[in-house]
């Protein structure tokens, strides 16, 4: 396996950084540093051989990349939003898998436990999340729910001193290899209910999903329940409805809107560097007036996304921020950064096809990233209701 060198460079445009304080600032190189050391050399074979690289859960525990705006007493990191954002950022520049094993851990599993969960439950999982030591996982889609939710067929019923857990969930980041599933299921009065789901469990099991062409260096599976038993301590005892998840969601949606930016920024500058070195005609393909609109469009697309999640994260930490308005961010830098990676791989030619350069798996990824946390077209629609107080969903 060749090893490569990084030589990745942030572009900043309109001077962001200045809007960042000493703290965010030292949180991004060290998370830098570590995609440049640690992931960066090894991604590219792993996506290839569609192998989940389980070294980097110990590693991002150690950086503390799972459950960053968790209270420390918690293990959490006890950091505000824009560095939690900071984080998803340069983990996605390097793979967004590996920003996906972050964003489930911290969001949706630990995000739920400690905003819904008892005291007895926060003390049981959460530092054991924070670390590494556990991975967990999040059921809420379901083999005929997607996008709506509210239809799930996965239900818990009363047993006396414990529940019984039936149904299925798929399309589960991180379930083949997690020690806990944080699943959403309907009760027996039809209300959704989250529980704490433990591998070891009897009739509990994730099998992998295969054949994948995107997120090849993430682990994806299923969640199967098969009259499993779930002891009463086990349901988070402070939510019910569809608030439980959505509000999980809301928190990824907002890791996802940074994340995709620095996918969007590796393209870009990938692009860029290339567009320097390779000749044609006598000169660089970055004097030619086509390459130059192609770079031209990148960095603005890159810098008007990167201005809409900054003030994003100043609302979030100021517990100001929407649900639709997070909606909008996710669809947004989704979308740009879908399209950067097509016109940084038409700039790189045939060689943009080849595990040569990050782009083509960048491209390939975000299939999967525009898709999940809420579809492309769904976001449109809760930006639409938003603002004209219709709903088209139904």
């Amino acid at each position: 396996m060749a090893v490569r060198t990084d030589l990745f460079e942030s572009p900043d445009y309109f001077q962001l950084d200045e809007l960042l304080s000493e703290e965010h600032l030292m949180v991004r190189k060290a998370v830098r540093d570590y995609v440049k050391k640690e992931i960066s050399p090894i991604i590219e074979d792993y996506a290839q051989r569609s192998e989940f690289p389980t070294q980097i859960i110990k590693q991002l525990g150690d950086m503390g990349c799972f459950g960053p705006t968790v209270p420390v007493e918690y293990g959490g990191g006890g950091l505000d939003y824009i560095s939690y954002g900071i984080m998803m950022q340069e983990l996605e520049r390097g793979d967004s898998g590996v920003r996906s094993t972050a964003s489930v851990q911290g969001s949706l599993v630990m995000f739920p436990i400690h905003a819904y969960g008892s005291e007895a439950q926060k003390k049981k999982y959460l530092p054991k999340l924070a670390s590494g030591e556990w991975l967990g996982c999040f059921g809420l889609t379901e083999p005929d729910h997607g996008s709506n939710p509210s239809g799930m067929l996965t239900n818990i019923k009363d047993a006396g001193d414990h529940y019984i857990l039936n149904g299925a969930k798929m399309w589960i980041s991180n379930s083949p290899f997690a020690q806990v599933a944080v699943v959403w299921a309907k009760n027996e009065a039809g209300d959704i209910v989250g529980v704490i789901v433990e591998r070891g469990m009897e009739g509990f099991s994730t099998p992998t999903t295969h054949n994948k062409w995107s997120l090849r260096a993430s682990a994806t599976g299923e969640l199967v329940f098969d009259n499993v038993k779930v002891p009463k301590e086990n349901i988070l005892p402070n939510v019910k409805g569809l608030k439980g998840p959505l509000s999980c969601l809301n928190k990824a949606r907002f890791g996802i809107a940074w994340g995709t930016i620095g996918a969007a920024m590796d393209c870009y500058d990938t692009a860029l560097r290339y567009s320097k070195e390779r000749v044609q005609f006598g000169r660089p393909i970055g004097g030619f007036q086509l390459q130059q609109k192609k770079l031209a469009e990148m960095i603005t697309e890159i810098t008007k996304a990167q201005l809409l999640v900054w003030r994003l994260g100043v609302l979030m930490n100021e517990g100001r921020a929407t649900a639709a308005q997070i909606s909008m961010a996710k669809r947004n830098s989704c979308e740009m950064a879908a399209n950067i990676t097509r016109d940084a791989r038409q700039m790189l030619g045939g060689m943009g096809i080849t595990g040569e350069y990050s782009v083509m798996r960048h491209m390939m990824n975000l299939e999967s990233v525009i898709t999940y946390e809420g579809t492309h077209d769904i976001h449109l629609l809760i930006t639409g209701m938003d603002i004209t107080g219709f709903n088209a969903f139904t």
